[in-house]
């Protein structure tokens, strides 16, 4: 599905610069399958990197100057990356000076060069396009200029490019991007970025993105506010509870035990992330036993987390997750992502794609006056160089 969008990048560059690219990179998305809101309390994601790409190209300019450009927003820039790197008022050129800095701090040795690139990852979607475009510019770098640099530094230096920014994320968007293996999705351990692949045969059953097409204002506020939460919660039960070092350690009997001096909300919180943790293990559990099934309940058991416990859903979100539990050929919904809008991710039988989407388009269009968008994925590999 990704050969027109590297045909049409290749011709764009060959178009600006009058020869192919020495160097074309692919760069996914990534979606989570479960494990929301535990990256900060020292749980497991579940991510996989995607069939939705940006599609770079590369030369050398063979001088200092580099010019890149963005064929979709039919934007461009050009920088001497030898001079001190700074934010620019144009957003998406930050990311890429981002990475510029990151290799720069890093020791590494480069020169000027060309870039084209192009997307089909759906912006704005949670799909994690911002991870995808920092990893795929370190990656191209690295093979244009021969730089040693791990797969693992790749997805730290895309991290850290993008708290440079002003966006404080974790590690599981640009891990997943670099990291993703076909049919694969990957656990991550949060704390200690040990990783292992499970099997990701979805059997009878596609994945469907739908998205919300809202994102509701609360989001960074209710962010921090959950995480405050979730630390004083554990501080209490660390305090009580010496042996548990984070979560993953507390049972829901010693959290029981502390209802009253945790507080209702701070105790419900808590509850979700123990339960989300056990999840996540389920989840493998399922996958690798091909209960396809099984992995869907877990699903509408987190979005109820989500929803009723965490408190990060929206009525446009439940509304969606609600049509899928009333539908037989859906067996699993929940929102993905942060919450307060953005997409749900749904295990629909095959067969019965077409029909779902026509539906829950129409429906949903009637309740909220809002066009509902829908993406098919599959899961895919990391980021990789393309051969010519």
């Amino acid at each position: 599905m990704n050969t027109p969008l590297i045909t049409k990048t290749i011709q764009a560059f060959q178009n600006y610069f009058g020869q192919e690219p020495e160097k074309v990179i692919l760069s996914p998305g990534r979606i989570n399958i479960i494990g929301e809101h535990i990256d900060y309390n020292d749980g497991y994601v579940l991510p996989a990197a995607i069939d939705k790409i940006i599609c770079f190209a590369f030369e050398k300019s063979n001088s200092k100057t580099s010019r890149i450009i963005a064929l979709d927003l039919e934007e461009e820039f050009t920088v001497d990356f030898s001079d001190k790197i700074e934010l620019s008022d144009t957003v998406w050129t930050n990311y890429i000076r981002g990475v510029v800095n990151q290799l720069q701090l890093n020791g590494f040795q480069f020169e000027g060069m060309n870039c084209v690139f192009s997307s089909n990852i759906p912006v704005g979607s949670g799909l994690s396009s911002s991870a995808a475009l920092e990893c795929g510019f370190i990656k191209g770098v690295k093979e244009l200029f021969q730089l040693d640099i791990k797969p693992i530094d790749i997805a730290l230096m895309g991290q850290k490019a993008e708290h440079w920014v002003g966006i404080n994320c974790g590690i599981m968007d640009q891990f997943a991007s670099v990291l993703g293996l076909e049919n694969k999705v990957i656990k991550i351990d949060c704390k200690t970025l040990e990783y292992e692949y499970h099997n990701a045969d979805f059997g009878d059953y596609s994945l469907i993105l739908l998205d919300s097409n809202v994102k509701h204002s609360l989001v960074t506020s209710a962010y921090n506010k959950r995480r405050k939460d979730c630390e004083d919660g554990i501080a209490l039960v660390k305090k009580n509870f010496p042996e548990v070092k984070s979560f993953r350690d507390c049972t829901e009997n010693q959290l029981l035990a502390l209802k009253d001096e945790l507080g209702q909300e701070v105790y419900t919180r808590c509850h979700f992330v123990i339960n989300e943790i056990a999840r996540v293990a389920k989840a493998c559990e399922a996958l690798d036993n091909g209960n396809i099934e099984a992995l869907g309940q877990l699903l509408f058991e987190t979005h109820h987390g989500l929803s009723v416990e965490y408190e990060v859903s929206c009525e446009e979100l439940d509304f969606l997750v609600d049509f899928a539990k009333n539908e037989s050929a859906i067996i699993g919904s929940r929102l993905m992502g942060g919450g307060f809008g953005g997409c749900t991710i749904n295990l629909v039988k095959k067969g019965h794609e077409e029909k779902i989407k026509d539906t829950i388009k129409k429906l949903y269009y009637d309740k909220f006056q809002i066009e509902l968008k829908n993406y098919d994925v599959k899961i895919g590999n990391g980021t990789t160089l393309y051969t010519l």
